[in-house]
């Protein structure tokens, strides 16, 4: 899915870039090779999500992917709080947790390119002034941006 030359970029950005390890999630299922009329629909870009993260996780040897089957482990989507798929999750050395559902595609690859650097360096890129002020609320927040394929 990813062009040799861009694999090439991305490899040494993440070499140069990348500074702590990050351990990517995918919450997803497998095709069925039978089609049943009438039955549970499969998501949507599932199978195209998963060969683009393990595409991106072989270019750098800090990325660990691990791919949960929902049919096959069908606790793990309420243990991590997920409620749609497919569903990423990132971890590294940044505080809680970023999470992107669908596929991260089009405009949005680059997006999970420096999301995945920004998790695993623990650093937001946010001015001083901006993280002083979300330093200071008093409650848990949740943010959600929604992006449309183009």
């Amino acid at each position: 899915m990813i062009s040799p030359g861009d694999q090439e970029y991305i490899r040494t950005f993440f070499a140069e870039q990348l500074s702590g390890d990050v351990r990517i999630e995918l919450f997803t299922q497998r095709r069925s090779p039978i089609v049943l009329l009438g039955g549970d629909e499969e998501p949507q870009y599932g199978e195209e999500t998963r060969q683009l993260l393990e595409e991106v996780a072989a270019l750098s040897e800090r990325i660990e992917l691990v791919v949960h089957d929902v049919k096959d482990e069908p606790t793990v989507m309420a243990e991590r709080g997920i409620e749609q798929i497919p569903a990423i999750l990132f971890q590294g050395q940044a505080q809680g947790t970023m999470r992107f559902f669908g596929i991260p595609a089009g405009n949005e690859f680059r997006n999970l390119i420096d999301g995945i650097v920004e998790v695993g360096n623990g650093e937001s890129g946010l001015a001083e002034e901006t993280r002083a002020a979300l330093g200071d609320l008093q409650q848990d927040i949740h943010l959600r941006v929604f992006v449309t394929p183009t």
